[in-house]
């Protein structure tokens, strides 16, 4: 692959806002390109993200082809519902970490993109996955994937606008005193437990709607639409109002309901394709073991 020129003309804004909107990458990006000397106005090297040349002046940012990750590829079980040039769709076993890290170096959902996706074009100036939106370990379904820099920042704005719909399934312990409800309260890092999040009227916004789908002995199964994306954000919300997600070892077990494991999974997506416009629904049935917590509850297989 060879490097890639962006030619346009300042019009006043802020240089890293202007080539963000023509190059579709993100802001840090370009401005992370912008220190290394890629980024010309009038054929001169100009490393301030914020500068704001005349209108008119000539304005090039030169985009190196991505490099080899570090990252290692593995060849281990997923399922892949869809992929194309610009993205892909996932469905994420429970147990499997999203990214490496320390003490999670590899078998990633990182590392088996690596191996099991084709022509990637590369995030952030690697050649590796991006991923969208993130999954707790121990929580199943569906994510996005994207495979270069213009798809990873057009989802993350498309998010960020409410414009991507996710619907999750939890079996929540209790019975819901309403059919369905509406949980808004800000969160936080825990100021107790680094390890936790918590809702604090300090922390950033967060919606969550749910709805009853079935009841069991001493739990309720809901469908949970997000309308933002906390880390946490569903097991927090749901432990406010006391109806903790059962199995859930950091927030849950108040009433003790028995389950196999963290009765989360992340059901459904639709949204729009960045570059086509279709709209794309995709849903990813519930796990043997998701299943199996129902029925030990007295509840039945769900209609979709």
């Amino acid at each position: 692959m060879t490097e890639t020129r962006i030619e346009t003309a300042a019009d006043g804004r802020r240089l890293d806002v202007l080539l963000a909107e023509k190059s579709g990458l993100s802001r840090s990006r370009v401005a992370a390109l912008m220190a290394e000397g890629r980024c010309l106005v009038e054929g001169v090297p100009c490393g301030k993200a914020g500068e704001k040349p005349a209108p008119g002046k000539p304005v090039t940012l030169i985009v190196p082809p991505p490099r080899e990750t570090a990252l290692k590829p593995e060849d281990l079980p997923l399922e892949i519902l869809y992929e194309d040039e610009d993205l892909a769709i996932v469905v994420k076993p429970r147990g499997m970490v999203v990214h490496p890290a320390a003490g999670h170096e590899d078998g990633t959902l990182v590392n088996v993109l690596l191996s099991r996706l084709s022509s990637l074009g590369g995030i952030g100036g690697e050649t590796r996955p991006g991923i969208v939106h993130r999954l707790d370990k121990d929580t199943s379904g569906l994510l996005m994937v994207a495979k270069n820099d213009e798809t990873q920042q057009a989802l993350s704005d498309m998010l960020r606008d409410r414009r991507i719909e996710k619907h999750y399934r939890a079996l929540a312990e209790g019975r819901m005193k309403e059919p369905e409800g509406r949980i808004e309260a800000p969160l936080g890092r825990s100021r107790t437990d680094r390890k936790k999040m918590a809702v604090d009227p300090e922390g950033r916004p967060a919606v969550t709607e749910w709805r009853v789908l079935a009841e069991g002995r001493g739990c309720t199964l809901l469908d949970v639409r997000i309308l933002t994306g906390r880390t946490h954000q569903i097991r927090v919300h749901l432990k406010s109002v006391h109806h903790p997600v059962c199995g859930d070892p950091l927030y849950g077990m108040e009433r003790g309901v028995k389950v196999p494991c963290l009765m989360l999974h992340a059901y459904s997506l639709a949204f729009e394709h960045p570059r086509t416009h279709e709209k794309m629904t995709f849903q990813a049935p519930l796990p043997e073991d998701f299943l199996k917590g129902l029925k030990t509850n007295g509840i039945g297989i769900p209609e979709p």
